[in-house]
C-alpha cells in the first residue's frame, strides 16, 4: 500500500515540472488536424459561377438527412452555374449534420467542401440552418482559397502530435 502511494507521488512530481500543454483557446486557436471535417462551404469557379448544379446527390448521400436542395433552371439572362440547373435553395441543418463528409464525396463538381472552421455555436434552432447565402464563398483570388493565419511550428513544441503530417 505504501508502494502505490509512493508511485502516485512520483508520477505527480514528475509532471509538476514539465511545461503545460494547455492552449488558451479564445486568444490562441489550435490548428485542426489534417483530415478534420468542419463547417461546410459552397465553392465557386474562378469566373464567379457557382459549382453547385443542383443535382441533390449530396442530399441523397447524407445519412442524417440534413441537406435540402431545390434546383431551378438556368437561363441565358440569368446564369448561376455552368450547367442547365443550379441550386436555388441549398440548406444544411447543422444540428442534424454528423460531419461525415459523404456530401463532399458524392458531389460531382466538388461544390460542397467541409473546411477547417470548428467554431460553430447557435443560440436557437433557426440559426442552426445554414442557407445558401451563408454557405457560398467568394471567388478565389488567383485560383487559390484565402489562406488561414496559422504560424508554422507554433504548436509543435507544446503539443508534439500536432505537427503537419507531410
Amino acid at each position: 500500500m505504501l508502494g502505490e502511494i509512493a508511485k502516485g507521488m512520483y508520477t505527480t512530481l514528475k509532471h509538476l515540472f514539465q511545461p503545460p500543454v494547455t492552449v488558451q483557446y479564445p486568444e490562441v486557436k489550435r490548428p485542426p488536424r489534417y483530415r478534420f471535417k468542419g463547417r461546410h462551404e459552397l465553392k465557386r469557379y474562378d469566373n464567379g459561377l457557382e459549382k453547385c448544379i443542383g443535382c441533390s446527390l449530396c442530399a441523397a448521400a447524407c445519412p442524417a438527412d440534413a441537406i435540402f436542395v431545390e434546383a431551378a433552371e438556368n437561363s441565358d439572362e440569368e446564369r448561376y452555374s455552368p450547367g442547365e440547373r443550379y441550386a436555388s435553395t441549398y440548406e444544411i441543418n447543422m444540428l442534424r449534420c454528423i460531419f461525415c463528409g459523404f456530401c463532399e464525396d458524392a458531389c460531382p463538381t466538388e461544390a460542397i467542401v467541409l473546411e477547417n472552421d470548428y467554431e460553430l455555436s447557435f443560440y436557437d434552432r433557426a440559426s442552426a440552418i445554414y442557407t445558401k447565402e451563408m454557405l457560398i464563398v467568394d471567388v478565389p483570388i488567383n485560383g487559390q482559397p484565402t489562406p488561414q493565419k496559422v504560424e508554422p511550428g507554433q504548436f509543435d513544441r507544446a503539443i508534439p502530435d500536432m505537427a503537419d503530417p507531410k
